[in-house]
């Protein structure tokens, strides 16, 4: 057998594969991580291919920092419409004049009711309200016969307005249902909302989606938001952004874990997203070595250069009382990638709280040691053993190494890919910054 389609069922342990090399995971957000993680576990090195609409943060993250390829299908079938989208909190009337809209031309209905345990409560609700239609009932814990006669009803057009619970999510592809009403909306994930509005409007004609709340009950800001989402992206193809606001909204996950969300607020999405990217091109970079010895380095972006020294660097909160203010002045010291812009946000500093405390300066002056490492070409500058220390993969090679003694100061040690600088003593506390910068800067013009 050369090709399995399957269920869940072929992540059981008792079903095994000779020599699996691809695996595509179809409807991708209804997969979990310990899902996926244990398809790869079969075999270490199989391809993967994800399709989905709207794909689960942990997934899209990934791909925006390079760790998976992604590519996007954005053209409509011909004909295809946008589905006009309503939120509001739920209301009998406007329910009543939806679903007759869409009788009065031929069309079907979607009402969904995500409890199984109060369904029967809401179809005789839907039978008082709209007496004109045929009500029919679907959920998964129904007898899969009754469910099957209920469904293929509703396909042969036997029932006008279908009473379901979630389970029409994916997979269906009824172009007479143009209508879907959904009952406390808010308590739906935003790819859920975006899955369930794509089951109307498969056709050539205009369809309608309704998102309703409970009046009287208090939603949470979470719920209002992914509410407003769904309101604003009503555009064809809107899926990506949608899975980029559930990202901003829930967080990228564990990139190695099994979390599929998690925090991001704290630093920022755009500064965490360039965060990630600049480690990913780190394990990336590819170092060969030739017969000669020479060491070649591809792939190789500067801006990774990772600064340690023995000093505390820091925004203090006592020169800076507010926490949120304190987060965006690091995103932009973060952004800074030269030295005038580091002089005027040393400026500001001082201009709107005063006096720069040893930790503010101590931490610009390591700003400014990362921008003249990176145009120096040096990959880290830490301090071990008393001393500070300069790495890059350029000097491992002969003519790298050779060429570094005429731009040191002669109390400099030379090693292999790396230069030892004398580090401040109790004799000779100061200075060393000083000979640092001074360092950097002979490499720079060498």
């Amino acid at each position: 057998m050369d090709i399995v389609i399957g269920t869940h069922r072929l992540l059981s342990k008792d079903v095994t594969f000779k020599d699996l090399g691809l695996l595509i995971i179809d409807e991708e957000q209804r997969f979990g991580v310990t899902h996926k993680e244990r398809l790869k576990q079969m075999r270490t090195e199989v391809d993967v291919l994800t399709l989905t609409a709207t794909p689960i943060p942990r997934t899209l993250y990934m791909s925006l920092t390079g760790i998976r390829d992604v590519s996007m299908i954005a053209t409509a079938p011909d004909e295809r419409l946008s589905v006009i989208t309503h939120v509001g909190s739920y209301n009998e009337r406007t329910a009543r004049q939806a679903i007759l809209r869409e009788l009065d031309r031929d069309g079907q209905v979607f009402f969904v009711h995500n409890r199984v345990q109060s369904i029967g409560i809401i179809k005789r609700k839907l039978e008082r309200l709209v007496p004109e239609a045929r009500i029919g009932v679907a959920h998964g814990q129904m007898d899969e016969h009754e469910l099957e006669r209920a469904m293929t009803a509703f396909i042969e057009g036997g029932i006008d307005v279908l009473l379901c619970t979630s389970i029409i999510e994916s997979g269906l592809d009824i172009p007479n249902a143009n209508t879907l009403v959904v009952d406390r909306a808010d308590r739906f994930g935003l790819a859920q909302l975006y899955q369930l509005r794509g089951r109307v409007g498969r056709g050539a004609n205009r369809a309608y989606a309704y998102f309703f709340h409970e009046k009287t009950h208090r939603m949470t800001p979470e719920a209002r938001e992914r509410l407003d989402t769904i309101a604003e992206q009503t555009e064809l193809g809107a899926g990506y952004g949608i899975a980029m606001r559930d990202l901003e909204m829930r967080g990228a996950g564990d990139v190695l874990g099994v979390r599929q969300h998690g925090q991001i607020a704290a630093v920022g999405f755009h500064l965490y997203t360039r965060l990630l990217s600049r480690a990913v091109k780190q394990i990336k970079t590819q170092t060969t070595v030739t017969p000669a010895g020479e060491v070649i380095v591809t792939d190789w972006d500067l801006g990774l250069t990772t600064v340690d020294l023995p000093i505390p660097a820091t925004l203090p909160s006592d020169y800076i009382p507010d926490r949120d203010l304190r987060l965006r002045l690091y995103r932009r010291l973060a952004e800074i990638k030269e030295e005038k812009a580091l002089n005027d946000i040393a400026a500001e500093l001082a201009d709107r709280f005063g006096p720069l405390p040893e930790p503010v300066e101590n931490l610009l002056f390591q700003m400014r040691v990362k921008l003249l490492a990176q145009r120096a070409s040096v990959e880290a500058v830490s301090h071990e053993d008393g001393q500070i220390v300069l790495r890059s993969r350029l000097w491992e090679t002969e003519e790298g190494h050779a060429g570094l003694g005429s731009a040191l100061d002669v109390r400099a040690r030379i090693s292999k890919g790396k230069v030892w600088l004398p580090r401040a003593t109790d004799e000779a506390r100061e200075g060393w910054k000083e000979q640092l910068i001074s360092t950097l800067e002979r490499l720079n013009r060498s």
